[in-house]
This record gives C-alpha cells, structure tokens and sequence, in this order.
C-alpha cells in the first residue's frame, strides 16, 4: 500500500530547496503543473501560485483573450515581465507554458529553487488541449500545436532541473515522483 501524499512530506526530504525557496513547474499547456504543483505544495505545506491566474488578474479578463489580443511575442514578454518579478518563498509556481522563451526568465525561476518538467507526449498534450481550447495558448497564426510542441520540447528539457514523465500516472502519483526525484538533487 503506497504512503498518501499527504505524508510524503515527512517521508520526502528535499535537501537542495531552502525554506526560503520555490519549485517551480513547467511544461505544455494540459501537462498538469497546475494539479500536480498543488499536491506538491499541499504535500510541503507550502504556498501554491499560478503565474497564468496572476496574469489573468492582472489584465482582468480569461488567459485566451489576453493572449489573443497580442501577438505571441508581446504575449510572451508580458508573461516574462510578470513571472521575473515574483519575490516569493515557501512557494510552489505553475507557470505558462511559454515561459521557457525568455531564458532571463527562466534563470530568475532556477534562483528561486528547483524547476520539475512535467513530460507529457504531444498526443496527450492534443487531447487534452482539445477538451479545454479556452486555456490560453500563446501561439502564432498559423502555427500547429504540434509545432508549438516541438519548439518547446528543447527548451523544457534544457531548464528544468529534474523532468517527470507523467503520462499513465494520477497526478498524485506525479506529484510523489517529483518530491522523490527533486530529493535526490
């Protein structure tokens, strides 16, 4: 019988994240950083924020229509303007998945603590994009998100610290993993 999640945090100890630091989740829209990085902040009681809901609030209005009102590349420097100014600490992050584009960003994010990869295949990734097309996507006219996929992939893999392969895993079972492998850094 598997211990609960709720219990890792005794069970789990993660030598290399100060209390004063984060963890950060990146990945594809529909990967689950925001699911999984709450069970993981839930398991270290810790806070929980998503850079997506910060933006929302901040321009008022559902992620889509922000980003259908820019072009992807002021989309995307906005988000990186928003995501390099948290200051925060004791905080689990689940961030867009554009994030990876500004690789000032994304060192600010790795200063903060670790960054987990949630990897999820591209064919997931559709489905699950399919079920929720309000999700917000920064993405080009014309572009495919199997396009917008592969242009990523690179980048995700290159800044996180640990990557878990979350396909055929509850996202409890995501969240246990990621406390497992980010204990071993």
């Amino acid at each position: 019988m598997s211990t609960p999640l709720s219990e890792q945090k005794s069970a789990c100890s993660l030598p290399r994240v100060s209390e004063k630091g984060c963890i950060t989740f990146i990945g594809m829209a529909g990967a689950g950083k925001t699911t999984v990085g709450r069970l993981v902040a839930r398991a270290l009681g810790w806070a929980f924020v998503d850079s997506d809901h910060i933006i929302e609030a901040a321009f008022a209005a559902p992620l889509q229509r922000v980003a259908d009102a820019m072009s992807k590349e002021a989309f995307i420097d906005m988000e990186a303007e928003i995501v390099s100014s948290l200051r925060l600490c004791r905080t689990v992050i689940a961030t867009g998945g554009s994030v990876v584009y500004r690789q000032s960003t994304m060192e600010h994010l790795a200063g903060l603590g670790p960054v987990v990869y949630l990897d999820v295949p591209m064919k997931v990734i559709l489905e699950r994009i399919a079920r929720n097309p309000d999700r917000g996507l920064a993405i080009a006219p014309g572009q495919t998100v199997e396009e917008l996929f592969l242009e990523r992939e690179a980048l995700y893999r290159r800044y996180a610290t640990v990557s878990v392969a979350s396909c055929g895993l509850s996202p409890s079972e995501s969240a246990r993993l990621a406390l497992e492998k980010l204990a071993l850094v």
